[in-house]
């Protein structure tokens, strides 16, 4: 999983970056210090595969992992090239959803690039200028598609498809909200615009705003608007996170707790990753490796197989499947198994958050 991390600049996104990945980005109280995209690769935290590698001492660990991606602060006219635009919107096209940092804070030793903190009006800059950047995007397709028409009457309804979105994108609406059927939708998809991506608003406030956030009217601003575009929202300090960051392990969790937090933000970020794009973790378990593995939810056995190997996929015989707090429960494979809980499931077995599998195939 990619998640780009976007907003206007001072916003608090390249110290969210530096605490949830530890990779150095370098933070400035100017815009455009993040002049190439920064990219991190962290680890999804995930008890259940610490509990398998407890069981088995396996020679491997091999935990989920998700990419993130800084990009530098967008800025009114990125998309026709101000600031460093284009260069960037080329780079959010890469990633599966796009993290929103929203500045929900006063502080008047950051400048802020509109002059005064207004989370919605800095929400409106940046969409608008990921739905202009997907305008051209649209156009140059409607454009190959009716010359294409020419020789193949599909590439017409492809063209109307993509009108009818332009329209949509010329009220300034983003192509995630455009209303169309399941082909439709299937079809636009495969353009790769910005505007369709899903979106997690990071609302980045200070630390005393933040030990009070529900009561904090920038964030209910944005949380609103969040709902009603069925995104997500996450109350964060990203300043409080670069501190937690900095500490050993061990003071971790001391720190969390005197904050009244029950976890980081970066785990609060993967959930609501996870959750917005509809994933799941099923984990396969032995001495040669523990491992997690992360597909769609509602994705059906055959299909959970082929992500270790294609071979897994076409030969697939049966998958052995234990829930994880069955077998945590039993303590055992070997007394889950006396339990009767080791199920054997077949090609239409819809796979379920935390099954530890083992594929049976041949080929």
């Amino acid at each position: 999983m990619k998640l780009g991390i976007v907003g206007l600049p001072n916003v608090g996104k390249s110290t969210l970056f530096n605490a949830i990945t530890n990779a150095g980005a370098e933070s400035a109280n100017y815009p455009f210090c993040t002049i190439d995209p920064n990219v991190g690769v962290v680890t999804v935290p995930d008890e259940r595969l610490d509990f398998l590698a407890e069981m088995y001492a396996p020679k491997k660990y091999t935990p989920a992992v998700i990419e993130f991606v800084d990009i530098a602060g967008l800025v009114k006219g990125a998309s026709k090239g101000e600031g460093l635009g284009n260069k960037f919107l080329s780079n959010i096209r890469m990633t599966d959803a796009i993290v929103h940092v929203v500045r929900c804070f006063d502080d008047e030793n950051v400048i802020h690039v509109e002059g005064s903190t207004d989370p919605i009006r800095d929400i409106d800059i940046i969409n608008l200028e990921l739905v202009m950047s997907d305008m051209e995007m649209v156009e140059r397709r409607i454009d190959k598609a009716k010359k294409a028409g020419k020789g193949d009457k599909k590439f017409l309804r492809e063209a109307e498809v993509f009108e009818a979105l332009l329209s949509h994108l010329n009220e300034g609406k983003p192509a995630r909200s455009f209303a169309c059927s399941e082909e439709e939708k299937e079809l636009i998809g495969t353009s790769e615009l910005i505007s369709l991506k899903p979106v997690i608003y990071a609302a980045n406030m200070d630390e005393k705003a933040f030990t009070d956030y529900i009561n904090n009217p920038y964030y209910l601003k944005v949380k609103a608007l969040a709902e009603s575009e069925g995104a997500e929202v996450l109350p964060i300090c990203a300043k409080v996170e670069q501190e937690i960051a900095e500490l050993p392990p061990d003071d971790k969790q001391m720190f969390l707790e005197e904050l009244g937090l029950r976890e980081s933000g970066l785990n609060r970020l993967i959930k609501c990753s996870y959750s917005l794009l509809g994933l799941i973790s099923y984990l396969t378990a032995g001495p040669e490796e523990v491992r997690a593995w992360t597909i769609k939810r509602g994705t059906k056995a055959p299909q959970a197989a082929g992500k270790i190997h294609s071979d897994f996929e076409r030969g697939f015989i049966r998958a052995e499947v234990v829930a994880f707090e069955d077998l945590k429960a039993q303590g055992t494979m070997a007394a889950a198994r006396e339990k009767g809980l080791i199920r054997s499931e077949g090609k239409e077995y819809v796979m379920q958050d935390g099954d530890i599998v083992l594929f049976r195939f041949n080929v």
